[in-house]
């Protein structure tokens, strides 16, 4: 098809030439004293047009060769480029395959290669990448002061360069990881705090910050965090609800005193205190110390929708109250019989209504409930080793010192 063409085109000019030149009878005369040249307009036209053609390709000509050596220069800047180049890429499969000590030294080789040559100096971010690959082999080969070194020059080299700054974010949240790895928790805060407000909001910053705060024994800011990454969908919706539920535990585990543990309670978000097992654990925590009426008021909000609960949640919650049925009041006896009659059978509630009818001195119902609660299997073991020991005391207090005998033998045995 292209030749099609060429011909047609030759043809057109053909046609063309011996419309124009076929009978042009014109002399040109060209005056060099004492000379004087007559030639056809058709011969001095093709002159020209030949004269045209050679002065055009002595002067590309001339130009290739004027510019010969910046070619041959570009030439070699390329090819080591393209050196550099291999050389990186040789480093990150190397790095990846866990050979560390030859891409240490094919980062290297990348990097100087590229300081060395002053046209590719100014590519900051390949320089960058070359010193955050050696300084990953350096920390995979435990080498720290090595690693420190090449980090420092990663920085030096992103600091007031644009076109290095996601290379720079990168090298921070890479010295971060490394910092806790180190078990350095406080080196890894600092590094994270360091970041853009829209880096420190990305999962991995996150994840970071989360393991930090855990290894720096600081389960509030832990738990802030934990919240975040569970917004930003960082784990599975069961995984989160177990990850800040024992995050909030931990965070009222805490408390070294009543005060410390209520103004951690206050501080937790509205709904870790509606989760069940949290506020068991708070009420727990606070019957410790002595304030079991406040302890009962965190877990009256439950009991008002016990029946709506899983059944994982009722037990976790009747075992928290037993636990803090001193100085019990009246008015909770209806509430644990309205439990008892809507969820029958269950040993966990069983065990708190025992308990409470003990601390409310109603022996005779109190102990039926116990020997039911301490001889079902489902109970947990510490639990029917209390409803025992606790029927042990009630009949020693009655001089049934036989039977108290057998509760603590039924106490040892609970397992």
């Amino acid at each position: 098809m292209r030749g099609v063409i060429w011909l047609l085109l030759l043809a057109i000019v053909a046609v063309v030439a011996a419309a124009l030149l076929g009978r042009n009878d014109n002399l040109v005369t060209l005056y060099w004293a004492p000379w004087r040249i007559d030639l056809s307009f058709n011969l001095f036209m093709v002159a020209l047009i030949a004269f045209c053609l050679v002065f055009m390709t002595l002067v590309r000509t001339l130009t290739a060769l004027v510019g010969l050596p910046g070619r041959a220069r570009q030439w070699r800047v390329a090819r080591r480029d393209r050196v550099a180049q291999a050389a990186l890429r040789e480093a990150l499969s190397q790095y990846f395959g866990g050979r560390y000590s030859r891409a240490h030294k094919a980062a290297q080789r990348a990097v100087t290669i590229q300081v060395e040559t002053p046209e590719l100096e100014k590519d900051n971010e390949f320089t960058v990448l070359g010193h955050l690959l050696a300084a990953g082999s350096l920390h995979r080969l435990q080498d720290r002061t090595g690693r420190d070194e090449e980090m420092r020059r990663a920085f030096e080299l992103t600091r007031g360069s644009a076109a290095a700054r996601a290379a720079e974010e990168g090298a921070r949240l890479l010295a971060a990881e490394w910092a806790l790895d180190d078990r350095d928790a406080r080196r890894t805060l600092e590094l994270l705090a360091e970041l853009p407000p829209g880096v420190a909001r990305r999962t991995q910053a996150l994840r970071l910050k989360l393991q930090a705060a855990r290894l720096a024994d600081e389960p509030m800011e832990a738990l802030r965090t934990a919240r975040l990454l569970a917004k930003h969908q960082g784990f599975s919706p069961a995984a989160a609800q177990g990850l800040v539920r024992s995050l909030a535990i931990e965070t009222l585990g805490s408390a070294r005193d009543a005060d410390q543990l209520k103004r951690a309670w206050r501080e937790l978000d509205a709904s870790d205190r509606r989760d069940v097992h949290v506020a068991a654990h708070a009420a727990r925590q606070l019957s410790a110390s002595g304030a079991t009426e406040e302890a009962r008021q965190w877990l009256r909000p439950f009991w008002d929708r016990v029946t709506l609960l899983e059944r994982d949640e009722r037990d976790t919650l009747a075992l928290a109250l037993a636990d803090t049925v001193e100085g019990i009041g009246p008015e909770w006896l209806p509430r644990l019989e309205a439990a008892l009659q809507a969820c029958p059978g269950e040993p966990a509630l069983t065990y708190a209504m025992g308990r409470a009818l003990v601390a409310r001195q109603i022996w005779g119902k109190a102990r039926q409930m116990l020997e039911e609660a301490g001889a079902d299997s489902e109970l947990p073991a510490a639990a029917r080793r209390r409803a025992w020991l606790q029927l042990a005391g009630m009949a020693e207090h009655t001089g049934d010192a036989p039977r108290a005998a057998t509760c603590f033998r039924a106490a040892a045995s609970a397992a």
